[in-house]
């Protein structure tokens, strides 16, 4: 009966310590946590677009032509020359005097975009410099005194009304003009180097028109004054200085032979 004692103490510290060490468990640590979802890449601006035509494309000096347009994600249209700002869709009816390419251009928050429109004008050969056929060329004496009375007027920068100081020049001009009622001439309309070449070209036209409308008004019978376009073909000086500029914008005037 002693013997079995010890045994059983034993028996019992080796179970406590077991179950000491089964019940010491380790807590395994929370995962930490996911970040946050990414912000959405904010959204980006289509691009404007813009189409610009012209029906018909090709006219006759005169006649009159369609401008349409449509834009699309613009804030702004814009159609040049002499257009201006415009609805984002919409016609134009326009009579240019020589042959011009339009270009319209739609603004938006996302960018810009540009169309043109090229319309062709013809003016018939005869035409061109409206010279009358068949009349004996004048003398010498005829064109020093034509050059010498009938004197060349200027223009603001892309302007085509006649300044006031420009005014008594085309008074004097008329003067000598009614005086010599069998003298036919015709202006030129011309140009600084600035702008494009159809643009100069049509405003050219314009102050040699405006020039004629004037000497009309004064008396001078219409079928005596021509009218013709050189745009900035023909400068006077080619400096690049604005005293050179304003010489070469101007309406000359010149014997018709």
């Amino acid at each position: 009966m002693t013997s079995s004692r010890p045994k059983t103490l034993g028996c019992t510290l080796l179970i406590s310590v077991l179950l000491a060490f089964g019940c010491h468990k380790t807590v395994a640590s929370n995962p930490p946590p996911p970040p946050p979802p990414a912000a959405p890449a904010p959204p980006t601006a289509p691009a404007p677009t813009i189409s610009l035509r012209a029906q018909p494309g090709s006219i006759d000096r005169g006649s009159a032509t369609m401008l349409e347009w449509q834009a699309q994600n613009a804030t702004s249209v814009t159609i040049t020359p002499g257009i201006g700002d415009v609805a984002a869709t919409g016609n134009r009816s326009v009579n240019p005097t020589s042959s011009v390419t339009y270009t319209a251009t739609a603004m938006g928050p996302g960018g810009s975009a540009t169309d043109t429109a090229r319309i062709t004008v013809n003016v018939p050969a005869a035409a061109a410099v409206d010279r009358v056929p068949e009349r004996p060329r004048a003398t010498v004496s005829a064109i020093d005194a034509f050059n010498e009375n009938v004197k060349t007027v200027y223009f603001e920068y892309d302007k085509a009304d006649i300044s006031p100081e420009q005014v008594s020049i085309l008074q004097g001009n008329a003067t000598w003009l009614k005086s010599n009622p069998n003298t036919r001439f015709t202006i030129e309309g011309h140009c600084d180097e600035r702008g494009s070449e159809e643009y100069n070209l049509a405003l050219g036209d314009r102050r040699a028109n405006a020039v004629k409308e004037f000497l009309v008004a004064q008396g001078i019978p219409a079928n005596r004054v021509m009218t013709v376009s050189y745009g900035e073909e023909r400068p006077v000086c080619r400096d690049e200085s604005e005293d050179c500029f304003k010489k070469n914008r101007r309406a000359a005037f010149t014997l018709n032979q």
